[in-house]
C-alpha cells in the first residue's frame, strides 16, 4: 500500500514537472502570464495609427485580465516605438524577441517593418498575428505562424474597380500609385481585374510618398481619357489630387483607393466629397446606429481623452482575435496548442460590423471580402454590402 502511494505521487510530480517544463520552454508564457510584443509608430509619420491601435490592444487585453484573464493567466504587451522607419523596426523587433522573449507579435504596423522583421521572428517561433497592413506577404508564401483577418490591398481594390465597371459602367481603367511596396500591390491588383474583366489599363501615373504637387500625374492621366482611378495612396497623396481635380472641374471621373484611405481624416477633410475607399469594418463614429461601435467610442475616449480613429478598431479586433486562438489553446499554452486554437477560430464576427473570419490547418487569411464607401458630408458611407470579385 505505501508502495502504490509513492508510485501515485512520483506520477503526480512527473505530471506537475511535464507541464511546467511545457511552461518553461515556450517563450513568453509562465503559470501566471503571457507576454505579446508589438512593434509600431508612436512618433514617425503613422503615429496616428500606432497610438490609437496600441491603445486599443491594452484596451482589450486590460478587459480580458480584469474578468480573470485567459485559462489562469493574465495577458500583457510590451510596445516598441519603431517611427514607421525599417532600421528602428528591426531594432524593436530584436529587442522583443530576444531581451523580452515575447510570445507573439499582436498588431504589428507597416508593410516593410513586418517583412524586415519577419525572418529572425519566425525562425525564433514567434507569430505574427493581424498586422496593421493588408499585404499579400502578411500571410504568403504560407507560413503557420502567420496571420491576418481581412482581405488585401490587392482583394480591395479588385473588389471596388469590379464594382465601379460591372455595376457603374466604368470603362477607362487608370492608376496612380506611390512608388512603393503598398502602391505596387495596388497596380497589381488593377492589372489583375482588368485582365479578368477584360479592359486595358490605360495609363499609370507613380509618384514619391513625399509628393505634393500632382500636377503632372493629373495632366497624365486627364489626357489618357480615363473615366475610373485607382488610388495606390494613404492620406495626403489622397487628399491633395483629389480636391485638385475637382476644382479644376474634373468632374466626370471616379476615383477609389483601398482601406488604406478609408480613413477619418480623409472622409473628413474638405473637397473630398464623392470619393470612394474600400472598408473592412464600420467607422468608430460617436453616432453610429451599431450600439457596439457607439459604446465603444465612449469606452476608448474615456480611457484615453481622445476619440478613436479606424486603427483603434483594428487594434481591439487583432487583440479580440487573439484572446480567442489563446483560450482555445487551452491551460498547458505551447506555441503548438495556439496554433491549433487560432485554426480552430470559425465563424468570428467582431463588434464593429467587419466580415466573418474562419480560419484552419492551411488558412490564414481569415476573409476577403470588403465594402465600398463613399464620402459624404464630412464621413464615410457605406454604399455596398461586403463585395468579392
Amino acid at each position: 500500500m505505501a508502495q502504490s502511494v509513492k508510485v501515485v505521487a512520483l506520477a503526480g510530480v512527473m505530471v506537475v514537472a511535464a507541464s511546467a517544463g511545457s511552461w518553461a520552454q515556450t517563450r513568453g508564457v509562465s503559470t501566471s502570464e503571457i507576454v505579446l510584443g508589438m512593434h509600431t509608430d508612436l512618433s514617425g509619420v503613422a503615429a496616428t495609427y500606432g497610438v490609437s491601435s496600441s491603445n486599443a490592444v491594452k484596451m482589450r487585453l486590460e478587459e480580458a485580465n480584469e474578468a480573470g484573464g485567459v485559462n489562469g493567466r493574465k495577458v500583457k504587451v510590451i510596445v516598441e516605438d519603431q517611427a514607421y522607419q525599417v532600421p528602428k523596426a528591426v531594432q524593436a523587433c530584436n529587442k522583443l524577441i530576444n531581451r523580452d522573449k515575447v510570445f507573439a507579435f499582436i498588431a504589428p504596423l507597416g508593410t516593410p517593418m513586418n517583412n524586415a522583421c519577419f525572418k529572425e521572428q519566425l525562425a525564433a517561433g514567434v507569430p505574427n498575428l493581424f498586422p496593421l497592413s493588408s499585404a499579400r506577404s502578411m500571410y504568403e508564401p504560407f507560413d503557420r505562424l502567420k496571420f491576418i483577418a481581412g482581405a488585401t490591398y490587392v482583394d480591395q481594390i479588385r473588389s471596388g474597380i469590379n464594382y465601379l465597371v460591372t455595376q457603374k459602367g466604368k470603362k477607362k481603367l487608370c492608376v496612380m500609385y506611390q512608388d512603393t511596396d503598398f502602391g505596387k500591390e495596388i497596380v497589381e491588383g488593377t492589372e489583375e481585374q482588368a485582365k479578368k474583366l477584360g479592359i486595358t489599363i490605360l495609363e499609370r501615373a507613380p509618384h514619391k510618398p513625399t509628393d505634393s504637387d500632382f500636377t503632372a500625374s493629373l495632366t497624365k492621366l486627364k489626357s489618357a481619357g480615363c473615366d475610373l482611378i485607382a488610388m495606390g495612396t494613404i492620406v495626403k497623396d489622397t487628399i491633395v489630387p483629389y480636391t485638385a481635380a475637382r476644382k479644376e472641374g474634373w468632374n466626370d471621373v471616379t476615383f477609389v483607393g483601398s482601406a488604406a484611405v478609408y480613413d477619418l481624416v480623409v472622409g473628413a477633410a474638405p473637397g473630398m466629397e464623392g470619393f470612394y475607399g474600400m472598408g473592412l469594418t464600420e467607422m468608430p463614429y460617436a453616432d453610429s446606429p451599431i450600439p457596439a461601435v457607439a459604446n465603444f467610442v465612449k469606452q476608448y475616449k474615456a480611457k484615453f481623452n481622445i476619440d478613436p480613429n479606424i486603427g483603434a478598431v483594428y487594434g481591439y479586433v487583432a487583440a479580440d482575435l487573439t484572446l480567442k486562438g489563446l483560450q482555445n489553446a487551452g491551460k498547458n499554452l505551447t506555441l503548438d496548442s495556439f496554433i491549433s486554437g487560432m485554426e480552430a477560430i470559425k465563424g468570428y464576427h467582431d463588434i464593429f460590423n467587419g466580415p466573418e473570419v474562419n480560419f484552419g490547418p492551411k488558412i490564414r487569411q481569415g476573409a476577403n471580402s470588403s465594402f465600398l464607401a463613399e464620402s459624404k458630408g464630412g464621413r464615410w458611407t457605406r454604399v455596398t454590402q461586403p463585395l468579392g470579385f
